[in-house]
């Protein structure tokens, strides 16, 4: 009972934030002003293991948004293999699309699995997709392509 009330009470907080159910189409990523991640260095999660603010200076176009890097380098990694280093499900957050709507997502509250960058809304919505995961990811590439434009 206590865990279906903390769903209950996280779900919550998600639609007062502005999330999109099912049924209304996100756009493909998450891009506040046309900015993906925040502008954070999608790169610096793979070669520094830490979120990295990017900056204007080191812009790149892809997919319709811009991607922001720490460095040259790292936008010319980027601009090479984008799939590689793009996140999963658009950039929003990991949880809410393994439960079937979109929500924003904490560049901050990240993983790498597998090789894929996932973002989470926050760290105590990323400490229960943590949990399991698995089948979030699971759950969250079944559900993706209906949730998006």
């Amino acid at each position: 009972m206590k865990t279906l009330m903390q769903s209950v009470v996280l779900a919550a907080g998600l639609f007062a934030s502005g999330i999109a159910l099912a049924g209304e189409p996100a756009a493909p990523w998450n891009a506040k002003d046309g900015v993906a991640v925040r502008g954070y260095d999608v790169t610096a999660y793979f070669t520094e293991s830490r979120a990295v603010r990017g900056l204007e200076q080191f812009e790149y176009q892809w997919m319709g948004v811009k991607w922001r890097f720490a460095s040259k380098q790292n936008r010319d990694t980027f601009a090479a293999a984008p799939d590689m280093y793009a996140p999963q499900f658009g950039g929003y957050c990991s949880w809410a699309v393994g439960h079937n709507y979109t929500a924003d997502a904490d560049p901050e509250a990240w993983r790498i699995v597998d090789g894929k960058l996932y973002l989470n809304y926050n760290r105590p919505v990323q400490k229960r997709w943590d949990e399991d995961r698995a089948k979030w990811i699971e759950d969250g590439r079944r559900n993706w392509p209906g949730l998006h434009k």
